[in-house]
């Protein structure tokens, strides 16, 4: 990985690659760590493809949980782009299993607590079912297990 890292820094200089426990992007600070205890080196390649790509996407922020998925999808799609011309081949199946993640992460916060219809993400942090008129809270976070907080059980 460090002689990719040596290539990204040089051809990426408005950006900061900084170690970090964990491969992540920070728009505020322009700034894209990388895990240093990580010892796969094809994985940590393409995680630091990845978090560039939401780099040179400008993904800063986003609105809807189904946003950040989309986000995600666009990010593997451009890591892509970018490992053809670094010489990195990102396996298929490696971005499918991550994207699973979230789509995983999606499905569990969206299903109803009542009766379990996907539903809609009505704000930030609200849910509504269209079936059964339940609303329900979840966390902010993306990082954490997705709980959910019932807000209203219609009566029957």
């Amino acid at each position: 990985m460090d002689q990719l890292l040596g290539k990204l820094q040089k051809d990426f200089s408005g950006l900061v690659f900084a170690p970090g426990d964990v491969f992540s992007w920070s728009p505020t600070s322009k700034t894209i760590f990388y895990a240093t205890a990580d010892e796969n080196e094809p994985l940590s390649c393409w995680s630091l493809l990845h978090e560039l790509a939401h780099a040179a996407l400008e993904h800063t922020t986003y609105s809807s949980d189904l946003e950040l998925v989309r986000l995600e999808a666009a990010a593997w799609d451009k890591a892509l782009e970018l490992g053809k011309r670094y010489g990195q081949t990102i396996d298929p199946d490696h971005i499918q299993d991550c994207l699973d993640t979230y789509r995983d992460w999606l499905h569990h916060r969206s299903a109803c607590p009542a009766c379990t219809t996907t539903s809609f993400q009505v704000d930030e942090r609200k849910y509504r079912c269209h079936n059964c008129d339940t609303t329900w809270t979840v966390s902010k976070t993306k990082l954490c297990r997705p709980y959910r907080r019932l807000v209203h059980l219609p009566q029957v």
